[in-house]
């Protein structure tokens, strides 16, 4: 499993880096990544997407991509997503969006639902409680307040198994992908994670796209119970809970998503 910051990327009019592989009559895939990271957390899974175009980019202030001077919101984001696909001519797509990216895509398909394929929502909050939710808050707080790194090697230990935290390589990549984030994104950004699940909680319209909704059994901020509520909102939508892992599982066992995103997708084109 390698990761890396992409030294080779193009940029739409609007700021947004981004990358587009894959053949080009292929069914589009939009990879979307999470609150401090960088597109470059799709590295390990790529090749598992070698028959699907890709799509995956940085968001507003994120890796290599131009903050915005607009105020950040759900729908500032999902916007992001639409304004890239029509620069590059990408009439719809299949969304996958891992935790904030799981709120994003969610956000998209009841913004732009003609342009929605489907979606995978992975490891993403719904309604935390009233106490989860203040902590949440309190962090985002933090952000604004103290900087990007505020509260960061204490998040470490709530995405990673304690194993996985020795070995060094992933939390390392976290932290470099971090450090690309300038602060004022990062808190606009950390700020939407918090409050911008109450928007999504049994929206109407509801969400009417074919969905998948994946977590972690040990994902205190994204739990099963969250994602089993997801599901329950989304007609038809199927859910499943990876064994063991935290909140950034799809880093320490990459085909664990992969697999059932990909044969997830596979049954809808």
């Amino acid at each position: 499993m390698t990761w890396t910051i992409l030294p080779v990327f193009d940029i739409a009019p609007d700021g947004t880096a981004y990358e587009l592989t894959g053949p080009n009559d292929a069914p589009c895939v939009v990879l979307i990544h999470g609150l401090g990271l960088s597109m470059s957390l799709w590295d390990a899974h790529m090749p598992a997407f070698k028959d699907w175009r890709v799509l995956r980019y940085d968001l507003f202030g994120h890796g290599q991509t131009a903050p915005t001077t607009s105020v950040g919101s759900l729908t500032l984001y999902s916007d992001q997503i639409a304004e890239l696909m029509d620069h590059l001519g990408i009439k719809a797509a299949h969304i996958v969006g891992f935790s904030i990216g799981g709120m994003i895509n969610r956000r998209f398909a009841l913004d732009h639902a003609d342009k929605v394929l489907s979606l995978a929502i992975l490891n993403s909050p719904h309604d935390r409680g009233e106490n989860a939710q203040r902590q949440v808050e309190d962090r985002a707080r933090a952000a604004r307040d103290q900087g990007a790194f505020a509260t960061f090697d204490a998040a470490l230990e709530r995405w990673f198994t304690p194993e996985y935290l020795r070995s060094g390589q992933g939390p390392k990549l976290v932290r470099d992908w971090r450090a690309l984030v300038d602060d004022e994104s990062y808190a606009q950004t950390a700020w939407v994670l918090a409050n911008g699940v109450r928007e999504l909680i049994a929206p109407e319209p509801a969400v009417v796209a074919s969905t998948l909704v994946m977590t972690c059994e040990h994902d205190s901020g994204s739990t099963p119970k969250m994602s089993h509520d997801i599901g329950s909102e989304i007609d038809g939508a199927q859910v499943i809970i990876v064994p063991r892992l935290q909140h950034l599982g799809l880093m320490e066992d990459p085909d664990a998503f992969t697999d059932p995103v990909v044969k997830f997708l596979s049954r809808r084109d």
